[in-house]
């Protein structure tokens, strides 16, 4: 029995793309920051939504959340989505309305667009796990 199994699936169901489509434009978000020179604030939220989103991808990705049954991740990785949009939604505000560089009002962009995807992924985990409907490649309970 290996350690970790790989869920070949998830990257093209529509939590997988999602999370995938979140990692982008966090990515984008952090560079344009980056470029920006802009304060620490900005580069550490992005950052941090890169590492967090890339780590709840890999959860899901090698089925870790099978394996480490002391949370109910779908829940926490709901509060993790809402918890970012807010953040999300301040660090962009103030990058937009300060408007210390085109970079910094690019990554304010970039942040709103990730604000809707952080709701998306919210929704989206929120049906699957409480709607009553099954991904096609989860087990049947």
């Amino acid at each position: 029995m290996a350690l970790v199994e790989l869920d070949r699936a998830f990257h093209r169901s529509p939590r997988g793309a999602v999370k995938i489509a979140r990692i982008l434009l966090a990515w984008g978000m952090f560079c344009c920051f980056l470029g920006a020179r802009a304060r620490g604030m900005y580069t550490s939220l992005a950052g941090m939504e890169v590492v967090i989103t890339t780590l709840c991808f890999l959860l899901y990705l090698l089925k870790l959340d099978k394996k480490m049954t002391c949370l109910f991740w779908p829940l926490a990785d709901i509060f993790n989505s809402m918890i970012a949009a807010v953040f999300l939604l301040v660090v962009s505000l103030f990058a937009v309305v300060v408007e210390t560089s085109k970079a910094t009002v690019a990554g304010g962009v970039f942040g709103f667009i990730l604000l809707i995807l952080c709701g998306v992924d919210a929704v989206v985990l929120w049906k699957i796990s409480f709607g009553g409907r099954r991904e096609r490649n989860d087990p049947a309970k």
